[in-house]
């Protein structure tokens, strides 16, 4: 791995990378509005087969048979879609526009947006000491929900798996029902998005809607009026385009929610509400490093901030168990008194002093900071772009997001036992000379976060999407190489995230193996 790593400097032009970095950057950014509308090449109709995550009987949900197409409830539905299209304003056909690209694709851009937004540090009080957010009580300061990398990762990784199994889940009815679009049954109706063959009852749009709506609700409570105007706002859209009746709305929506439940009694029971630790555990941590004579890591905010959910790595796995987390745990870092620890702090302040154009770009590409929407977002962002190429069905892409986040969870969580296990010092706190190109993470430095989501995204991505070649392992490796640049981690820091984060990676790889679904290219 080291080998490999050192090795992209000399196989790949750091400038030309940058630069088309920076590119790829903006179009993420700009392009959220330009999506073409969804024209799946392939309906995955057997999508009721496939294996979900947490579902185990579609039977036990609540789903009434539709309504004749001839009983006047029905006609009346139909009368609501032509009401609406005789006199469709711009703002109407600019909501059509927006959702056509995709709800699933929507929903996770609304993700990457509150975990933007929400992913601010609190101030600490006049005592000296820092608040931390109460779910309990979201509206006191700070708001609840801080959405760190760790929170965001299993944030992504519950709203994309709960819309995956309601997903296939309404599939199941849809193949029972097989109800044809509106547009299908009554002609003077017109499909304002491209037409599908796929059953319309239940919505797959409300599906989505529900699921997604009932999970962020519970992650971010603060944003419920936002969160359910988004919804009703996809109602509108599939009403309006023709698309849905609101009857099959309202099916589908109920019935995602009725999954979401699911999810979320899980979310609630999974140990994430502890993983901020107490400061009898912080001290212990200290403690037990110094036992073993090594320097421990301490926070370099003034004042010293607490560390950043140091029992994360108790949080229940999506893809294994937590003795399989211990199993992946990897071996010790460097003696913090050793002379390849002493090497290895040397090349760090090498970067921080010698900082190119190209570097200083790379890091800034990759830095995912404060106010962003973390390393597991920007990987959504960077796989949603690469998805819309595929064309791919609703299911699908509720699919793929799955295995994506559900890695990006689990890489989190072996990443943040492996960091409060050895709980080693970052290069900026051993040698004061060393300045970083980017801010300070607030927790231990072995080891590298970025290094361990991209390298488990980047797994995933390049099963899904094979024709991509070394693509995303090469992105995988310039975002651990950033780290290494902005003088934030060590070489060992990065080599040692990306083995492990790809290990984590091939956990999801094995479930996309066995879970009917193919890749669908």
């Amino acid at each position: 791995m080291k080998k490999l790593v050192r090795n992209t400097i000399a196989i790949l032009s750091i400038a030309v990378i940058a630069s088309s970095f920076s590119s790829c950057r903006k179009e993420v950014i700009s392009r959220v509005d330009l999506y073409p509308s969804l024209t799946p090449t392939n309906l995955d109709l057997n999508a009721d087969t496939w294996k979900p995550v947490l579902v185990t009987d579609p039977t036990v949900f609540t789903v009434a048979a539709p309504d004749a197409t001839t009983s006047p409830a029905y006609v009346a539905d139909l009368n609501e879609i032509k009401g609406y299209q005789r006199s469709l304003t711009d703002g109407q056909r600019a909501i059509i526009k927006y959702w056509s690209a995709g709800a699933v694709l929507r929903w996770n851009e609304i993700m990457r947006e509150l975990v933007a937004k929400y992913n601010i540090a609190p101030y600490q009080n006049p005592d000296g000491t820092y608040p931390a957010p109460s779910s309990t009580n979201p509206f006191a300061y700070p708001l609840f929900p801080f959405s760190n990398p760790p929170y965001a990762a299993r944030a992504f990784a519950y709203v994309s798996a709960a819309e995956y199994d309601a997903l296939v889940t309404a599939y199941h009815f849809k193949n029972q029902y097989n109800r044809a679009a509106p547009y299908k049954v009554d002609t003077t109706i017109k499909a304002l998005i491209p037409k599908s063959d796929l059953p319309s009852y239940p919505s797959e749009d409300a599906v989505v809607a529900g699921a997604a709506v009932e999970m962020m609700k519970l992650l971010f409570p603060t944003e419920v009026d936002y969160i359910e105007q988004k919804a009703q706002e996809q109602q509108q859209y599939r009403i309006m385009a023709g698309a849905n009746t609101r009857s099959e709305w309202n099916a589908g929506f109920s019935l995602g929610t009725q999954v979401a439940d699911i999810f979320a009694a899980r979310a609630r029971t999974d140990k994430a509400g502890k993983a901020i630790g107490t400061p009898t555990y912080w001290t212990q941590l200290q403690t037990q490093t110094a036992a073993k004579g090594e320097i421990y890591w301490v926070s370099l905010e003034s004042p010293k901030r607490p560390p950043m959910l140091p029992l994360f790595t108790k949080v229940t796995p999506f893809l294994f168990d937590t003795l399989t987390v211990v199993s992946l745990r990897p071996g010790p870092p460097h003696l913090t008194h050793s002379a390849e620890f002493a090497a290895d702090q040397k090349e760090v302040l090498y970067y921080s002093q010698h900082a190119t154009r190209e570097n200083e770009a790379l890091v800034a590409f990759w830095a995912d900071g404060i106010g962003t929407y973390t390393p597991p977002g920007h990987w959504n962002a960077i796989a949603a772009d690469e998805f819309v190429k595929q064309h791919y069905s609703e299911v699908r892409w509720a699919r793929n997001f799955a295995l994506l986040n559900m890695a990006e969870m689990d890489a989190a969580i072996v990443c943040w036992d492996t960091k409060y296990y050895y709980f080693n010092p970052r290069p900026t706190q051993m040698n004061d000379q060393i300045k970083t190109l980017t801010g300070i993470p607030n927790f231990p430095s072995y080891s590298s976060g970025h290094s361990n989501f991209s390298a488990a995204a980047a797994t995933v991505l390049t099963y899904l999407l094979p024709d991509r070649g070394t693509k995303f392992t090469d992105m995988a490796q310039q975002a651990a190489l950033s780290r290494l640049y902005g003088a934030i981690h060590t070489r060992q820091d990065i080599e040692v995230g990306l083995t492990t984060g790809a290990e984590v990676g091939q956990y999801a790889v094995q479930r996309a193996q066995s879970d009917g679904a193919g890749l669908g290219n």
